[in-house]
């Protein structure tokens, strides 16, 4: 392949159109939507009548005219089309690491009612941080132990002792991405229960909670979905566990009966109960333009779902990134899979000494991705707004910055507090 072959796939792309739906830019090549998705053109607008109209002329009567009370619903039924939930069984609210909290708890609290014996939580030596520290706090809480292991390990762990397997669905460090289905089988096949965390996938690959029989889910706002820093998150428990137990963050938006003001908690029903505080509107409000910039590429899907398209280009984009960088990169090791099957939407390389600056390099250039510790160079393909051309040229970026060895100047080693 070559430069011209990268413009002929964008000259013919279907969803070449998705990518006007963004404000990118002029000069810069955007591969970190995997940590923070571009700006929707639709949600500063959007964003401003919330603010003037809505929050500033309509004030507190918006909560009953503007819908806002009923954000975290209309929101999570969209993300619940994503991901393959029903509608009413998906809503948005605080972070991820809160909602894992959550159904981690719950979870806990039925196994233990259930099989007492079972005090094994089980998960991916290399998950995302935030997802084993929730887990140790909740392992010590219920008298638990947390187990990690290799990926390849897990199944062959699941036992008479597993209560739950907590997995994110995509490895943040190498987009590796798991058998939702196999591992959820497997779980259950053990007595275990399954719980997923989607961050890197709600958007980005298609998902079938239901259809692989997951028991809880939970999932990021600001990477894929394009909701903005710090967007909401959102949480689903399968139909059959959702009013089993109450949550343990028992907060009033969660009540039965918001308004009724009684002194003792009664859970709302469904998946409501997973609420806990007051909706945070304008952060809903952007998260719901993002969402939408999602949806929009079903049309121009050729009657698949929208997931099934961007997949497609997604798979098409890391493949050529990722060949090319091996092409003309030898310092540099590919550590994401090369089976289509097992690959997200990102491509990592290391470099056990200079993958820190080498990035910095690349965002001076205005290529910009991520750095993950030890050794990890992060590049994340949102295909609904990146070009076949920008891979191509990302990864030309990549191998000047190599040759040149610019990426020695000392600013690029000068550690940022975000990487």
């Amino acid at each position: 392949m070559i430069r011209d072959d990268a413009l002929a796939l964008d000259a013919a792309d279907p969803l070449g159109p998705l990518r006007d739906q963004f404000e990118l830019p002029p000069g810069v090549l955007y591969l970190d939507g995997n940590s923070l998705g571009v700006l929707p053109k639709t949600t500063a607008a959007r964003v401003q009548q919330v603010v003037t109209q809505e929050w500033g002329t309509d004030l507190i009567r918006s909560w009953n005219s503007a819908g806002w009370m009923d954000l975290p619903k209309r929101v999570g039924d969209k993300i619940a089309h994503l991901v393959g939930a029903g509608p009413g069984e998906l809503v948005v609210a605080d972070s991820t690491s809160v909602n894992l909290f959550k159904v981690l708890s719950a979870a806990l609290t039925a196994v233990a009612r259930d099989a007492p014996q079972r005090r094994v939580i089980l998960s991916e030596r290399s998950n995302f941080p935030t997802d084993l520290y929730i887990a140790e706090s909740l392992a010590h809480q219920h008298g638990c132990e947390l187990l990690l292991a290799e990926a390849d390990e897990l199944p062959d762990l699941l036992n008479a002792h597993t209560a739950v397997l907590m997995l994110t669905h995509v490895n943040y460090r190498t987009g590796r991405m798991h058998d939702m289905a196999a591992l959820t089988a497997a779980a259950h096949a053990a007595g275990a229960l399954a719980l997923w965390d989607l961050a890197h996938s709600a958007g980005a690959v298609p998902v079938d909670l239901k259809g692989a029989n997951a028991d809880y889910a939970v999932g990021c706002g600001y990477k894929y979905l394009n909701g903005g820093p710090g967007a909401p998150a959102f949480v689903w428990v399968h139909p059959r566990h959702v009013e089993r137990f109450w949550q343990p963050l028992a907060g009033w938006i969660g009540h039965a009966a918001p308004f009724e003001f009684t002194p003792g908690y009664r859970p709302a029903a469904g998946i409501a109960r997973y609420l806990c505080g007051t909706p945070a509107v304008l952060s809903l409000a952007a998260l719901e333009c993002g969402v939408d910039t999602v949806l929009a590429a079903e049309p121009l899907s050729g009657g698949r779902s929208a997931m099934a398209a961007l997949r497609d280009k997604s798979l098409a984009l890391t493949h050529l990134f990722a060949a090319r960088v091996q092409a003309t990169c030898p310092q540099l090791t590919l550590v994401s899979p090369v089976d289509d099957a097992q690959r997200g939407s990102q491509v990592c390389f290391a470099h056990p000494e200079i993958g820190y600056p080498v990035v910095q390099a690349l965002i001076a250039r205005g290529v910009i991705g991520d750095f993950r510790a030890p050794d990890i160079l992060r590049f994340g393909f949102t295909p609904l707004y990146l070009r076949y051309v920008d891979a191509w040229d990302a990864a030309e970026s990549l191998r000047d910055v190599l040759a040149s060895g610019e990426w020695q100047r000392p600013e690029f080693k000068r550690r940022l507090a975000v990487t």
